[in-house]
């Protein structure tokens, strides 16, 4: 019986992932399996020489094995994905591109996606449905919430605390924090694209710039 692997979202994040979901199962040898895109709004039944299932569709054709990835980048819209998931008893997997590097002492949850070019160092505690893009990495010693987001090639340097739920925008560089005052990315916060974060960010908060520098209310 072939079992099924699902990445959740047809756009581009879900067509960045995909690939790696694939080249990842095909060196792992399990058992014969198809990967197909879940999305309930697509409009097509094919994407990128894939099958398109709405969730409904793919938990009727699931086995005990199917799982699924979550391939949003929002963090809110994944934690709704997920409990969509959770419902029907699907499980999550996590997608691991053979180029990522993943050093010592190294804790990830649930539904990690670690893209191409990603480096985790030493020390490190990872919540679930963690997302990785292209060239981000996390230095020693961070302790990562759920639903977290880094963009491409966004940096976070030791000793920073991530709370649930933040985003951090391609290219911005979090500064260092120490073992007794960690820098601290509130529960939601936004970095935006390029931002030098010098400093701990409120949750909530939107910071651009360099320094980084939270937008004023209109």
């Amino acid at each position: 019986m072939t079992t099924l692997y699902g990445i959740y979202g047809a756009g581009g994040c879900g067509r960045g992932i995909l690939p790696v979901a694939e080249r990842m199962l095909t060196v792992s040898g399990g058992p014969e399996y198809e990967l197909v895109f879940i999305d309930d709004g697509s409009g097509s039944n094919n994407v990128n020489g894939h099958r398109v299932l709405s969730l409904d569709e793919f938990s009727d054709e699931a086995d005990a094995l199917s799982a699924v990835s979550l391939a949003v980048a929002d963090p809110r819209v994944r934690q709704a994905l997920a409990a969509r998931c959770e419902q029907r008893g699907i499980a999550a997997f996590s997608v691991i591109s053979p180029e990522c590097v993943v050093m010592d002492e190294v804790q990830i949850g649930e539904g990690a996606v670690l893209s191409p070019f990603t480096t985790l160092t030493s020390n490190i505690r990872i919540g679930r449905h963690f997302h990785a893009n292209l060239y981000s990495y996390v230095e020693h010693d961070c302790v990562v919430g759920d639903f977290v987001t880094l963009a491409p090639a966004a940096h976070c340097n030791g000793n920073v605390v991530i709370e649930d739920f933040a985003y951090l925008g391609s290219g911005c560089v979090i500064r260092q924090g120490t073992p007794g005052d960690p820098l601290v990315i509130g529960e939601g916060a936004t970095i935006g694209m390029g931002a030098v974060v010098t400093k701990s960010v409120a949750a909530g908060t939107t910071v651009v710039g360099n320094p980084a520098r939270p937008i004023e209310a209109r």
